[in-house]
């Protein structure tokens, strides 16, 4: 649906961000042939609506959405660092893939992104690896919210097959009804999964994207047992609530899913997990009271969330 560019961003020296110096950017474009397409446009533009609401440190950073010429750009932040479906690719042969400290380092940072999102009333509906970039520090980004729903957004026509990709999609989202945000935990599983595995549940090289979303509504996928025989048990017994066929059977919500990991596995409750639970409970203050109402009221200080974000930084970079 882009075009992505590397390019800097310039401020107004007579606006309010007089005196912040030039520095890179991400400039995804809208593509030229799209230009004239009206759906396209609003997705386009339902992706800054989503970013322009966050500023978390597992999501990449928006600055601005740009109009020029009826060409339509929003400026992000430069990850430098690569895709983690390109990590997972490179250790796919191993048993597991990835050893399970460097899957959590990866997947609680996944977590407190969905957080901030979901506490928002965004759905992202396009979680997998290739849009997880991992810095080369260890700091992973969300990115890509092309056909995120935000909450101003009505019912669209998806013209066919649903939105998204069907190795990482939740049941109900391939049979096109009305999602939550445990269809991204769901997904999230699946990356989780797949960071272990090597590969995703129910994805084979002779099956085609309508056969990989018919095995997520009709399969049971396979434990993680049976793949890595030396996974501890109560992972199957995680992944299986995690990848239920009905979603009332899932995980109610990020936190919840990554402290039943937590606590099943062992896993110290550290500074960054904390944190992460606090900047999510500061974005569902910020989107039921707004920002000034939150702060006035004590739920949002400024100085405290800045600490936050810094506390994840500082947890998870190596």
């Amino acid at each position: 649906m882009g075009i992505v560019f590397r390019g800097w961003l310039y401020y107004d020296p007579q606006g309010p961000n007089a005196g912040t110096p030039p520095h890179p950017v991400a400039l995804k474009a809208l593509h030229p042939m799209l230009k004239g397409r009206q759906r396209a446009r609003k997705l386009f533009l339902s992706e800054a609506t989503a970013l322009a609401r966050l500023s978390h440190p597992n999501i990449v950073h928006f600055f601005a959405l740009t109009q020029a010429q009826g060409q339509l750009a929003i400026a992000m932040e430069i990850v430098e660092g690569q895709p983690l479906s390109d990590v997972i690719d490179r250790h796919a042969h191993q048993q597991p893939c990835l050893p399970f400290v460097r899957a959590w380092h990866y997947f609680s940072q996944l977590l407190g992104a969905l957080a901030a999102i979901h506490a928002m009333g965004i759905i992202h509906r396009d979680v997998k690896p290739s849009n997880v970039i991992v810095r080369h520090d260890g700091v992973i980004k969300l990115t890509d919210f092309g056909i995120a729903r935000v909450p101003a957004d009505e019912v669209r026509d998806t013209g066919g097959m649903a939105p998204g990709t069907g190795a990482y999609m939740a049941p109900e989202q391939v049979l096109g009804h009305d999602l939550d945000p445990r269809a991204d935990l769901y997904s999230a599983a699946i990356v989780l999964y797949e960071m272990l595995c090597g590969l995703t549940p129910f994805d084979a090289p002779d099956r085609n994207e309508i056969m990989v979303r018919t095995a997520q509504v009709e399969e049971a996928p396979a434990p993680i047992t049976r793949r890595i025989p030396d996974a501890p048990p109560v992972l199957d017994v995680l992944m299986a609530r995690a990848l239920a066929k009905d979603r009332l059977h899932r995980f109610g919500s990020a936190i919840e899913m990554g402290d039943a990991f937590r606590v099943a596995l062992g896993l110290p409750d550290t500074a960054g997990w904390q944190a992460q639970q606090a900047l999510a409970d500061s974005a569902q203050a910020i989107s039921q009271y707004g920002i000034q109402r939150a702060a006035d009221a004590g739920a949002v200080e400024p100085e405290r969330a800045e600490k936050l974000r810094t506390d994840v930084m500082a947890a998870y970079c190596e």
